[in-house]
């Protein structure tokens, strides 16, 4: 089954290949294939070890899964030695069968997961019992975890590190991607199939020193992005303890609060209206966990109204438009969607667990709105589930989430209650936060800021081809009824390159500025004034390094 599926993804790819035996190897005549593929190759002689070694060595690529070489060729227990010295990583457990499945974390903008929302989580069956790794080497890149922060104790920044799943890096004068599970241990919906498959290519093309390219999350400088969310709930009051911290640095805030008890303190309701924006904490149904099949939330008129009636209260005591959502109970469905898009909402903000850390496009008719889950955890979590009450363990918890979406470069949302966080004796650790975000190089914007951003990212199209040794074509469009402007594309040259020179064929087209990082390959582009229907053909040439 593991070599069948190998081959369909091949062949679907289009990709020409021979399947070789052990003699093949230990003989070293595969010295001329661009990849070695070793899917779930556990069992190898050491006559193959010394020649897959020579073939990395001498600028050969492979493509392997599980534990390599971990048993000799009659079955005996080898170690992990191979694996440590090839690969530059320790192996740290396997994964227990008695759970049918695990979630496994992709990290965004790298050469292997282009193209893939930052964040996103895979479903793995657990059958083939999936390896847990941890980076030794600067050589190897860590691009997955399997600790899963919302279930599982321990310290984030350690778990994380002991738990990867995915790498890449390089062997002498050639290179390696490993995944710790077979091909076909994914398991899930349509849309887990397609990332996955662009996984999988884009890990060929990182072998093959083909370049990737997509447009950043985030406007440049930025590795990841920030939403403050203060939640006006019991003992409200408590919100003028962070009036001062605001005002002082002016960070942006989106406040939520449930509309009837905007009511019963307009004066405080609209005082905060110069401190930020508002969204709606509206009733839209109970259920206790997603999957829930003995609760149900409301018809999708009965959302309407509650959504109607919430935004309005609440922007006639603000004097503001409300333009979201939060749902009193964390979670949504299609129903509320579609009601969000009949009442003309902009976004909903979630404790739903979606796929993701970045926030998600979702069109309903003509209508678009912003999806943002929670990525971290909040005060609730922290004060009252962990019962941390000394400020110096809030602050750690805080910035422990905080690297974990800097490690992945997706969006933190800071979460807080007035009778939690926002209490006079916790409220000082806010501006400690908000100092460690901007000191760690994220972007801390407001929902409103964050929405057009994500809106103008996500209209614009990446086409790029290699042409020669010498020449990719990057094509950057703009589908869309508006000017684009100030956005990068990050083009992953995938191989040392020097001298690059960016032209084009077409008469007047504008060549943008760019930067070239030699340490990681990568290529900015910096695109300005990108107008509606638009298309700019970029031809890149460069000299590679060593010819």
């Amino acid at each position: 089954d593991n070599i069948d599926t190998w081959e369909t993804f091949l062949k679907s790819h289009k990709k020409n290949y021979t399947i070789i035996g052990d003699q093949t190897i230990e003989r070293g005549e595969f010295f001329d294939y661009g990849i070695l593929v070793l899917p779930g190759s556990k069992s190898l002689s050491d006559k193959q070890l010394i020649q897959i070694k020579k073939y990395l060595e001498s600028g050969g690529s492979v493509f392997a899964t599980s534990g390599t070489a971990t048993y000799s060729d009659e079955a005996k227990w080898r170690g992990w030695d191979f694996f440590t010295e090839v690969y530059g990583m320790k192996f740290t457990k396997e994964l227990d069968r008695t759970e049918f499945k695990r979630i496994h974390t992709l990290r965004g903008n790298l050469p292997l997961t282009g193209g893939i929302p930052t964040g996103y989580t895979l479903d793995i069956a657990t059958w083939d019992r999936p390896i847990y790794a941890e980076i030794l080497e600067p050589r190897t890149v860590q691009v997955s975890y399997w600790y899963d922060y919302r279930r599982e104790m321990g310290l984030v920044r350690e778990e994380i590190s002991k738990s990867a799943g995915i790498a890449y890096g390089s062997y002498g004068k050639g290179r390696f991607v490993w995944f710790g599970f077979e091909l076909n241990s994914v398991i899930g919906k349509q849309e887990d199939y397609i990332f996955f498959d662009r996984l999988f290519i884009n890990s060929i093309h990182w072998l093959t020193y083909q370049p990737t390219g997509y447009v950043k999350d985030w406007p440049a400088p930025y590795e990841a992005a920030a939403i403050f969310t203060p939640t006006l709930s019991e003992e409200i009051y408590n919100v003028n303890n962070l009036v001062g911290i605001l005002k002082r640095n002016k960070y942006p805030a989106t406040f939520f609060v449930d509309p009837y008890v905007a009511a019963q303190h307009p004066s405080l309701i609209k005082s905060l209206s110069k401190y930020g924006d508002f969204g709606a904490i509206v009733d839209v149904g109970f259920l206790e966990f997603i999957g829930d099949t003995l609760s149900n939330l409301y018809q999708q008129d009965v959302q309407y109204s509650s959504i109607v009636v919430g935004s309005d209260t609440l922007s006639k005591i603000t004097n503001t438009r409300v333009k979201g959502i939060m749902p009193l109970f964390g979670f949504y469905d299609e129903n509320t969607l579609q009601a969000l898009s009949s009442a003309g909402m902009d976004f909903v903000i979630t404790d739903s667990l979606t796929d993701r850390s970045v926030p998600e496009k979702l069109i309903r008719g003509d209508h678009n709105l912003l999806g943002i889950t929670i990525t971290s955890r909040d005060d609730k979590k922290i004060i009252g589930e962990y019962g941390l009450t000394d400020l110096n363990f809030q602050r750690y918890t805080y910035e422990e989430d905080i690297d974990r979406l800097l490690f992945e470069g997706g969006l933190y949302v800071l979460k807080v209650h007035t009778d939690y966080q926002l209490k006079a004796e916790y409220a000082s650790v806010i501006n400690d936060v908000m100092k460690y975000l901007r000191e760690k190089n994220v972007w801390v914007t407001s929902i409103q800021e964050l929405k057009e951003w994500w809106f103008k990212r996500g209209g614009i199209e990446i086409r790029y081809e290699t042409r020669s040794k010498r020449r990719i074509v990057v094509e950057v469009s703009n589908p869309k009824e508006r000017n684009t402007d100030d956005f990068v594309v990050q083009v992953n040259m995938n191989k040392p390159v020097k001298n690059i020179e960016i032209s084009s064929d077409i008469i007047n087209t504008i060549i943008p500025e760019f930067q070239f990082d030699p340490n990681s390959n990568v290529l900015y582009l910096f695109i300005e004034d990108l107008k509606p229907g638009d298309s700019r053909l970029l031809l890149i040439d460069f000299e590679n390094v060593g010819e």
